[in-house]
């Protein structure tokens, strides 16, 4: 018989949220205009929805699929489904002001943005500064938003919200283009970039460093010395966190048993190869395992 697929646990936004401190359209657009504490966060947690955060003042701190990020207002931050976050590292300044506008992947995906290079580059990089003048307009934008969806008696605001919320996504898009480019990126930093791209969308069935290193052209022993000096972690232990980040997300956020995470979505032959990747402390990982 056929195991029922388990999925990530809806996260309930209003529960955490004062309802007067927002607007909604049911669970799929919410705006927030005060900051506001995730008791979910207390541990590693998979995001089911995607929050955009536009800073006016202050700053915060935070990891995003492992990797640190100060983001320091004024500034725009995007956090995308699927993505994981850590409550422990995430803090914010006092004097920090914004507002924050929750999507579900529904709603998300309905705005059809995927092709911006913005969206790509929020994958890499959540935050994005701006000028006074951007932030200005970008709350003009959110105080739209919040006029219009306020109104329940009008049966046009779901399109109102997905039209406005686009317009938010295309000026910043236009902020982003406008942008230098960076172009003395060293040849370290490429590799260190492109292991970890590659690292986080294979570790479930990839877990031998000589899969990356022949994706790059690289000798194993050479892309593990480049990652050691310029990220502070061996090839091998980035990709153990990833599986230890993945692992801890799951057992927190779904009903998922250890036995269904370590065989069904994260490919271990028995959940006995991920015991031993926590034991180790997310050190030595097992070579390559995929599901038989």
């Amino acid at each position: 018989m056929k195991k029922e697929k388990n999925t990530i646990l809806p996260f309930n936004w209003q529960a955490e949220i004062n309802v007067s401190e927002m607007c909604s359209i049911g669970n799929d657009f919410i705006l927030v205009d005060t900051p506001f504490r995730l008791s979910a966060f207390d541990y590693p947690f998979k995001l089911d929805s995607n929050c955009m955060m536009i800073s006016t003042r202050g700053s915060a701190k935070g990891t995003v699929n492992l990797k640190p990020y100060t983001a320091e207002a004024p500034c725009v931050v995007t956090l995308l489904a699927e993505q994981i976050l850590e409550y422990q590292t995430f803090s914010v300044s006092d004097d920090f002001a914004g507002f924050f506008i929750v999507m579900s992947n529904e709603f998300f995906k309905s705005l059809n943005i995927h092709d911006l290079p913005l969206h790509l580059a929020f994958r890499d990089n959540p935050y994005l500064s701006l000028t006074t003048e951007e932030a200005e307009t970008m709350t003009i934008y959110y105080t739209l938003l919040k006029r219009a969806i306020s109104n329940r008696q009008n049966p046009h605001r779901m399109d109102m919200a997905r039209c406005l919320t686009l317009a938010i996504f295309y000026g910043l898009n236009h902020y982003f283009q406008a942008l230098p480019k960076e172009e003395n990126k060293t040849r370290q930093r490429i590799i260190v970039k492109s292991y970890l791209d590659l690292v986080q969308a294979n570790y479930k069935e990839h877990r031998d460093v000589a899969f990356y290193a022949d994706k790059l052209r690289l000798t194993s022993k050479h892309l593990s010395k480049v990652m050691k000096k310029y990220s502070g972690k061996s090839a091998a232990e980035w990709i153990d966190d990833y599986v230890i980040l993945e692992a801890k997300a799951l057992l927190k956020s779904t009903n998922m048993t250890i036995q269904q995470i370590s065989e069904e979505e994260l490919n271990f032959p028995s959940q006995s190869f991920l015991r031993k990747v926590f034991q180790a402390g997310g050190r030595g990982s097992p070579k390559e395992n995929k599901r038989k």
